[in-house]
């Protein structure tokens, strides 16, 4: 009975690759880079391919904002995993194209087209997916981008899983100064027991690492509606740190709408003014 079932789920993927004109995740991210004229690299690091897009690399090269995909479609259903985890809506690469800062898209490893790849299997999308492997080569691909382009500053930016890789990278990298998570999974145990997940054994927990140095500002930006990334979820990392602020959108969800008050956001950042920010500080109805 479960054969005929991942059957039914293999034809329907391959019907809507072929009605989709065999658009793939990895080849839409790629056409919405190139119509914003960003650059274009892949760095090999750690056994692994990372993409990489860069934008305003011309500008004054002082401060870098590094940002940071979600998860993406690990599975096809619960128990059957994706072959190309590539997010189908890739926000974090439409929020920077609407940042006029300095700023690097730095994919995670056997994604983007490179599932497929020598030592990429699925567990570094599902159970894996923020392992000391994953975080120890994104970081090494960031260090690089620092070194190369003599940045003296770094401000990591992350959506939903990505924010949980922001706030594992942050420590690892003396130049990070801020760390800013939209709608972030900071506390990955109680996530996966929010929505009756399979545990993430093999990877690592914000909410259970040592809190970042107090040096590091934190921005933690979660939306009302939100229903993939609860605000309950996030309120207890935020009041665990030394130097977080939790914002609180009402109307905001987990995809909507951070791209319409993105630049207002960036400029926020830029300029260490959380007042400027769309929302409120971090007071959510205890449950």
């Amino acid at each position: 009975m479960k054969s005929v079932t991942y059957q039914k789920i293999w034809a329907f993927f391959a019907i809507c690759i072929v009605l989709t004109g065999c658009a793939t995740p990895t080849s839409r991210l790629h056409d919405f880079a190139q119509s914003h004229d960003f650059r274009r690299s892949v760095v090999d690091t750690n056994g692994f391919a990372h993409l990489v897009y860069t934008s305003h690399f011309d500008k004054a090269k002082n401060v870098l904002h590094v940002y940071l995909e979600g998860d993406g479609t690990p599975w096809v259903y619960r128990v059957v995993t994706m072959p190309d985890p590539t997010p189908r809506e890739p926000l974090a690469l439409r929020l920077m194209a609407k940042d006029t800062a300095a700023a690097a898209y730095v994919g995670r490893p056997c994604y983007n087209g490179t599932a497929a790849d020598e030592g990429c299997d699925p567990s570094l999308w599902t159970s894996a997916r923020y392992s000391v492997a994953v975080v120890r080569s994104m970081t090494a691909v960031i260090k690089g981008l620092v070194e190369q382009n003599g940045f003296k500053e770094v401000r990591l930016i992350g959506h939903s899983g990505g924010g949980a890789l922001a706030v594992l990278i942050a420590s690892r990298i003396k130049e990070v100064t801020h760390v800013v998570t939209i709608a972030g999974n900071l506390n990955t145990d109680a996530w996966t027991r929010h929505h009756g997940y399979s545990p993430l054994y093999t990877s690592l927990n914000p909410a259970l690492q040592i809190d970042l140095p107090a040096r590091i500002k934190q921005w933690h930006l979660v939306g009302g509606r939100d229903r993939v990334v609860p605000p309950d979820l996030v309120r207890g990392f935020v009041r665990a740190q030394k130097n977080a602020l939790g914002i609180y959108i009402e109307g905001f969800s987990h995809g909507c709408c951070w791209e319409s008050e993105w630049p207002s956001i960036a400029r926020a950042i830029g300029s260490s003014a959380s007042g400027l920010l769309p929302g409120r500080r971090f007071k959510i109805p205890e449950p």
